[in-house]
């Protein structure tokens, strides 16, 4: 990791609101063509790795921001933009692994490539892929396959993802010429594999409700990864977290360090200090701070509460200056380094084992996979030792955290949701979608679109003026009720 300390940008990534206007693609002569990969590959892991975001823990009912009414937490966003942009970058760094014979990047670039497509379709639904990655590939950006992409059915696409996943896994190999310039695992080829196969786990798992799919081959797919670990390696331990770590040092801090509004604006959500009060989660010490009316001490989880996402601003505001919400812990913008920022952890991966194995995916033992997932999320958040092993163990052993029959999924995916707070993404409100859990509060009068939770974001403005034939064709197939956030995409029905 010394290499991150140290390593100089050479250029930042454009990220394209659309992906086909011609201007975007041309080469400016003042910069290089020619790159050696372990040069573009920092930039790339920068932006895929970099996952900790307050709208999506504003949306996921982790936290309430009092200082305007976020669209995030009241769900009023609109639309999106497509991510061509990072998968160009990604190519081009493919391409010039080709050109040095330096063939792990190529495996490594499929991996990235697969993470920002299954993100774009994540919130669109069906998307342009299969022209759109031809014209990136060959570099070829006036044919009408790359100004006006067809759009694929995100059942082909999730079918091409998991296909370059398995090629990634299979192809990476330690004789090949070592990775350079790797912010992640410092080039270690085994640690790739595990993350590649980990995170096929979770794409699967995300695919839950097509199980049933011949052409997706989801159960088999997920059994053929876990009864093969000499094959297909996953993560054995935090370790293998695949994260971004963060220093001391200008430009590698934690990126809400010294940020004013998460020093004064950013407070709990009721409904997540309750999920963490009833289950006595020390989590709650290091995710917030007592409140201020409260005279209790840190440790005590009576001495915290927080405030109603989905309540009028002025409801938050009242309770806050009252003294009676508790904020986000110091940490998050006081300390340089706090925490890695997660693409993928090993606790998450033994969540997914637990869920597939009550789902009858997998042998194994859920209840053991379900506390490891736990007890490795614990060690995880334990920021400067705040509790103690025999807290932990406490905690694994209490009844209200004991799997129980018939409430399994609810209380794994439960453990994911607290294991991702502040990380991770949109990885937990992803998983809220997909199964129902935890219950996200939209009781409050503050709430927009009508109340509901939204399935999705609407396709790009740009799409409709240069690509409107096709986009239109997209939302006419899928959503009956045109595009808006409230359609249910393919992998949800």
């Amino acid at each position: 990791m010394k290499y991150y300390k140290s390593v100089v940008f050479l250029c930042m990534l454009l990220v394209f609101s659309n992906c086909k206007k011609f201007e975007d693609f041309q080469v400016n002569p003042n910069n290089p063509t020619i790159a050696d990969p372990s040069l573009l590959l920092p930039t790339v892991e920068r932006i895929a790795f970099s996952t900790i975001s307050s709208d999506a823990a504003l949306a996921s009912r982790y936290l309430v921001y009092t200082q305007g009414a976020s669209s995030s937490q009241y769900y009023g966003w609109q639309r999106s933009s497509m991510n061509y942009g990072s998968i160009t970058q990604v190519v081009k760094m493919e391409q010039e692994a080709a050109r040095t014979g330096k063939l792990n990047y190529r495996y490594i670039g499929k991996f990235l490539k697969s993470y920002f497509v299954v993100n774009m379709t994540q919130i669109f639904g069906d998307i342009p892929y299969s022209q759109m990655m031809q014209s990136i590939m060959n570099n070829n950006f006036t044919d009408l396959s790359a100004t006006q992409p067809e759009y694929d059915k995100q059942q082909d696409v999730y079918r091409g993802v998991l296909d370059d996943l398995k090629i990634a896994s299979d192809s990476l190999s330690t004789d090949q010429v070592a990775i350079g310039g790797d912010l992640v695992y410092d080039g270690d080829i085994q640690k790739w594999k595990k993350l590649i196969n980990s995170f096929t786990l979770r794409v699967l798992m995300s695919l839950s409700k097509k199980e049933g799919d011949a052409a997706l081959n989801i159960k088999q797919r997920f059994n053929e990864i876990v009864s093969n670990p000499s094959q297909y390696p996953i993560f054995e331990s935090n370790a293998d977290n695949g994260q971004l770590p963060y220093y001391n040092i200008t430009g590698n801090q934690y990126p809400y360090f010294n940020n004013n509004s998460m020093k004064t604006d950013f407070y709990l959500d009721s409904s997540f200090v309750d999920i963490l009060q009833e289950l006595k989660d020390p989590r709650l010490f290091v995710f917030g701070k007592p409140m201020p009316a409260s005279a209790l001490p840190a440790d005590n989880f009576n001495a915290y509460d927080g405030l109603l996402g989905s309540a009028p601003l002025d409801y938050n505001t009242g309770k806050r200056g009252a003294g009676k919400a508790s904020q986000i812990n110091d940490r998050y913008a006081y300390e340089a380094i706090n925490e890695p920022s997660v693409l993928m952890s090993y606790a998450e991966v033994q969540f997914l084992l637990a869920e597939a194995a009550v789902r009858g995916w997998i042998s194994g033992d859920a209840d053991s996979f379900y506390k490891n997932g736990i007890e490795a999320s614990l060690d995880f958040s334990n920021f400067k030792n705040a509790y103690s092993s025999a807290d932990i163990q406490n905690y694994l052993n209490d009844a209200a955290v004991t799997l129980q029959t018939g409430n399994e999924i609810e209380q794994i995916v439960t453990q994911k949701y607290i294991s991702t707070f502040m990380n991770t993404g949109w990885l937990p409100f992803y998983e809220q979608r997909r199964t129902g859990f935890p219950v996200f509060d939209v009781s409050g009068a503050g709430m927009l679109n009508g109340g509901l939770i939204p399935k999705r974001w609407m396709y790009p403005t740009d799409e409709y003026t240069n690509n409107a034939t096709n986009v239109e064709n997209a939302v006419s197939r899928q959503y009956p009720g045109g595009d808006n956030i409230n359609g249910v995409m393919w992998i949800l029905q």
